[in-house]
């Protein structure tokens, strides 16, 4: 307000140094209310207010109107102090500029700010669904547990009924043997009385004869046979008393059999139902400990999906690029045509660096130093050709025609970047061809997702050997014989299922799923419900020399297949950190058996950078010789050991 300003000028005016400050606030109160506001200032106020008036404040861009009497107010002022104008226009230039620049802000995050909001309903929703789904699982898991849970008391209850079934038999078997011993003894017993009682009978009728037929023999002899007749009975009731105690506990034969294979039967019975039980106690002890797994996966997996909601990033909408890119819908159809959200934000990233290329019209030399690659060694500005994409990957095409001419021609390889370079002069002159160096360079690195771009790039820069690409063409190339060969009327297409036997002879090292992935790949772009496949436009290209499908997922495969040998191999070295040749070759041979020694050597000698004939016992860390590998052209000769015993058990 107006009496802020005028204070200052008013104490520096009254200002009295031996006052005291109670003083000196006094009189610069009373000097504030003397000095009247500037006639120019009140006309500035009046005007506001009633600009300010006349506004509708209701609409929605009622701060855009609110600001214009203001910026009015402003460029009266600036008019009115010519000395302080282009001071005062510069700030007012740089804060309308930086006003129109949130404006742009603010209006390109409008349709983010819609576009998050329903990503966080979906993934809201995929959540609930997933939540849902897990409960059903949670229940079914628990009621199979209380079934088994159940089944398992049963069965306990079935084993006490069976030990006390074996024990009232046991009891049973012992009262029985007591009952038919007893009976032994008692029948013993009987026979011995009825034999006494029948000697008996014998020898009064003995005795009565004999006293018959000799009443007159001598006493004397009648009582010597009276008293051997004793001895002779009492010999005999010893050795009837030495038998019985012998044979006292003895049962019949026939009854000691039929008991010995009751007993029999009951042991195996119920080692069977120990057996059972054992089983069903294993079986009981492994679903507990899938139901434990099972929860911490579960439990592992919704602290994930915690995390992932935290931390996710709104799916984007793509088709809005089409309305940014070039050519349209259409192109951005053709672009976005089977790829993933990481491929398309590469092809986002591609088109507008090619974009930013494109509007660049001089690149900065990287120098004449000795780690400046070959091709690119210059110093100063260099001009950019502005190719378009087709224009690039026919020079690269026709770079690769001519240096395996060559190479063909001399019988050995040569370099690529001292090729690329001579091949940019023989064809632009000395002049331009470092301008043509530095533009295909910059083209090639910003296009990752363009096969002939990137292949060529990472053999320009050494990341991957020159090999590798030579072997990926060979291999498309037998594939294409291979399925000109199955096609008996020249036709251009198979059937599916001759198709999938046509991949299975050409790759009989790759898995079901990597050869179900191919066939896959080669219906993408069917338009019919046939069963046939034009193979022969599988392996067709477009003008910017992008591969169709079938290629695209055969390359990633050759990658993927190279990643996982080179795994295997690294479990197969264990927890070694550095290794020598000898050990890398039993490496290689445990994880390939049928390796041959030429390629084996070979192997080596890229893992060691030495030639064949060269001593080969340094000792290099096992990350290095991983990342040597990976450069080269390393791939698997024959089927997995492992492979191979999990084939032979589900045979047998």
């Amino acid at each position: 307000m107006w009496p802020a300003f005028a204070a200052g000028q008013t104490v520096l005016r009254n200002h009295k140094p031996c006052s005291a400050p109670e003083e000196r606030t006094c009189s610069n109160e009373q000097a504030l209310l003397t000095i009247p506001k500037p006639r120019h200032l009140e006309q500035l106020e009046s005007y506001l207010r009633k600009e300010l008036q006349t506004l509708d404040l209701t609409k929605g861009i009622s701060q855009e109107l609110k600001l214009q009497p203001y910026r009015e107010i402003f460029e009266f002022f600036i008019d009115n102090f010519k000395t302080y104008k282009p001071l005062l226009s510069a700030i007012k230039n740089e804060y309308e500029a930086t006003l129109a620049h949130q404006k742009e802000m603010i209006r390109a995050l409008e349709p983010l700010k819609a576009m998050v909001t329903t990503v966080s309903e979906e993934c809201t929703q995929q959540i609930l669904a997933l939540q849902e789904k897990e409960k059903v699982e949670i229940n079914t898991l628990k009621q199979e547990k209380h079934h088994l849970l159940k089944f398992i008391d049963n069965m306990k209850e079935e084993k006490c009924s069976l030990q006390t079934q074996v024990e009232h038999l046991q009891m049973s078997v012992a009262e029985e043997y007591t009952r038919y011993l007893q009976e032994y003894g008692a029948r013993k017993l009987l026979l011995a009385k009825l034999n006494d009682m029948h000697n008996e009978q014998l020898n009064v009728k003995q005795h009565q004869a004999q006293e018959k037929a000799v009443k007159g023999e001598d006493v004397v002899k009648l009582t010597l046979a009276l008293k051997m007749a004793r001895q002779d009975l009492t010999k005999a009731q010893v050795k009837l008393n030495a038998m019985t105690a012998e044979y006292g506990d003895v049962v019949p034969r026939r009854r000691f059999e039929s008991l010995e294979k009751k007993y029999s039967d009951l042991l195996q019975e119920m080692k069977t139902l120990r057996k059972d039980f054992d089983q069903l106690h294993e079986e009981y002890g492994t679903l507990l400990e899938i139901h434990r797994e099972t929860a911490e996966e579960r439990d592992s997996f919704f602290t994930r999906l915690q995390e992932a909601e935290r931390s996710h990033t709104p799916r984007p909408n793509w088709a809005k690029c089409s309305e940014v890119i070039p050519g349209g819908a259409e192109r951005w159809d053709c672009l976005a045509k089977g790829k993933s959200s990481h491929q398309l934000v590469d092809v986002l990233l591609e088109e507008i660096g090619t974009g930013v290329l494109k509007e660049m019209n001089v690149f900065r030399g990287w120098g004449k130093g000795n780690k400046v690659p070959v091709h690119l060694r210059y110093e100063g500005e260099v001009k950019n050709k502005k190719p378009t994409k087709k224009d690039v990957v026919n020079i690269l095409k026709d770079i690769w025609k001519e240096k395996t001419a060559l190479d063909q021609q001399t019988g050995k390889r040569s370099s690529l970047p001292e090729f690329f370079l001579s091949y940019l002069q023989k064809k632009y002159g000395d002049a331009s061809a470092v301008e043509w160096s530095y533009t295909l360079s910059e083209y090639m690195r910003l296009c990752p997702s363009n096969h002939v771009m990137s292949s060529f790039y990472e053999i320009l820069t050494g990341k991957v050997a020159e090999e590798q690409y030579h072997s990926q063409n060979q291999l498309i190339s037998d594939l294409q014989k291979e399925l000109a060969a199955c096609d008996s009327y020249s036709s251009g297409s198979l059937p599916s299922e001759q198709f999938r036997m046509a991949l299975r002879e050409a790759f009989p090292l790759k898995r079901r799923d990597a050869i179900q992935e191919l066939v896959d790949a080669s219906m993408f772009s069917l338009d019919s419900d046939d069963d046939f496949i034009d193979y022969i436009s599988l392996f067709k290209e477009d003008e910017e020399g992008n591969p169709e499908p079938f290629v695209a997922k055969l390359r990633s495969q050759y990658v993927s297949e190279k990643q996982e040998y080179l795994q295997e191999l690294k479990n197969s070295l264990g927890d070694v950190t550095e290794v020598d040749a000898d050990d890398l070759k039993a490496a290689f041979c445990r994880i390939d058996p049928e390796i041959s020694d030429q390629t084996l050597d070979a192997y080596i000698g890229l893992a060691y950078q030495v030639r064949r004939e060269q001593p080969d016992q340094e000792v290099v860390p096992v990350d290095t010789i991983l990342e040597r590998l990976c450069v080269g052209d390393v791939r698997r000769v024959g089927p997995s050991p492992r492979k191979e015993s999990t084939t032979d058990f589900e045979g047998e």
